[in-house]
């Protein structure tokens, strides 16, 4: 599976993408992850791997820790694949400010 698909396949889930808006303060342990879930480790566990394997996040181990690292290369690649789409809806929602102002709504 190409990266991109890797990447648009991890941020399906709302749960892993919680887990990259916390990563974006810093690396983070598991252990201070799971406090901000009503899931079992193991279920974390499971979205972290996801999210490894998909290169948008990195695992360093500290002694009996594990230390999770955002990975922000993916996601720029999901960007680029997306401008397009942005592009046809702010022309979208162009023509439809320009509609609304010549009806003086």
């Amino acid at each position: 599976m190409p990266a991109t698909d890797e990447a648009f396949a991890a941020l399906a889930s709302p749960a892993r993408r919680a887990v990259l808006r916390l990563l974006c303060d810093g690396p983070m342990a598991v252990n201070e992850l799971a406090e901000h879930f009503e899931m079992r480790r193991p279920s974390l566990s499971e979205h972290l791997k996801v999210l490894r394997e998909a290169g948008l996040v990195s695992e360093r181990k500290s002694g009996r820790h594990r230390y999770y690292s955002l990975e922000a290369e993916p996601l720029r690649e999901v960007s680029e694949w997306l401008t397009p789409f942005e592009r046809f809806w702010r022309e979208k929602l162009a023509g439809l400010r320009d509609l609304l102002d010549e009806e003086d709504f």
